[in-house]
């Protein structure tokens, strides 16, 4: 067996639960007995999305450990002898140094993706709860994550519509965010980026975009910058009035 092969069932043995399920039961820890409890959830919104990023990770580090050792197994027991001495397993390390340093990269790289559709998925869950109606990845002018109240309604009205992103950390991808909904009236980006430039706050700012982020970071970081606002504020200002909005113009029931 050669270290291409070797590479492949270390791949395919390893096993892990869905990034869905592991954020739904971190969800279901932070919650506890307030999972049904929206009015909590709405007030209480930056303190969960914060908590259950922790959760979901923690989750996922608790299985990523003995997964990866079944997968090491299935991969290696096969080439030991049947009483396999220390330095046969040294032996048989060595030979397929290349494909476990290649595995082990992947599991380091793929952190850091999943992180991000974690905490995407953790606000799409949270909108559900809540009853907030919306398109799931519309193609627009690009591709936001949300568009509320639908993409129905984007195609009669786009400037009565919220474009809603979510971007764990920014750098530079921001700016795709003003080509995903050209013809919205405003854009809501929602982070737990801690380290955004001033130059780019700004940029944001003249782009119509506001940044939506647990207070506590706000309060910590982005104080004094306009376009900076909590869920909590995202909900009671922009989010909760047009709901009024659009269930009073019959546009959602």
């Amino acid at each position: 067996m050669n270290e291409e092969q070797v590479l492949a069932i270390l791949k395919k043995s390893f096993r892990v639960p869905s990034g869905n399920q592991i954020i739904a039961d971190a969800l279901r820890d932070v919650l506890g007995n307030r999972a049904n409890d929206t009015e909590w959830i709405k007030s209480h919104f930056s303190k969960i999305v914060q908590d259950a990023q922790l959760v979901a990770y923690d989750l996922y580090l608790r299985v990523e450990r003995p997964a990866a050792g079944k997968a090491l197994r299935a991969a290696l027991s096969p080439l030991l002898p049947k009483r396999p001495t220390s330095d046969d397993v040294f032996q048989v390390l060595e030979a397929n140094f290349w494909a476990l340093d290649r595995f082990y990269l992947g599991l380091t790289q793929g952190r850091r993706p999943r992180a991000g559709k974690a905490f995407e998925h953790v606000i799409r869950v949270l909108f559900e709860t809540l009853g907030y109606p919306y398109s799931s990845q519309p193609v627009i002018n690009g591709q936001p994550d949300f568009l509320l109240p639908s993409i129905d309604h984007y195609r009669k009205n786009p400037m009565d519509c919220i474009i809603f992103t979510v971007k764990r950390s920014l750098r530079e991808r921001w700016r795709q965010i003003v080509t995903e909904g050209t013809r919205g009236h405003m854009f809501f980006l929602a982070t737990i980026d801690a380290k955004i430039a001033r130059r780019d706050l700004g940029e944001m700012l003249g782009n119509r975009i506001y940044l939506v982020m647990p207070e506590q970071i706000r309060m910590d970081k982005y104080g004094d910058v306009p376009n900076a606002i909590s869920f909590e504020r995202f909900f009671e200002h922009y989010l909760d009035p047009a709901i009024s909005r659009w269930r009073s113009n019959k546009v959602i029931e």
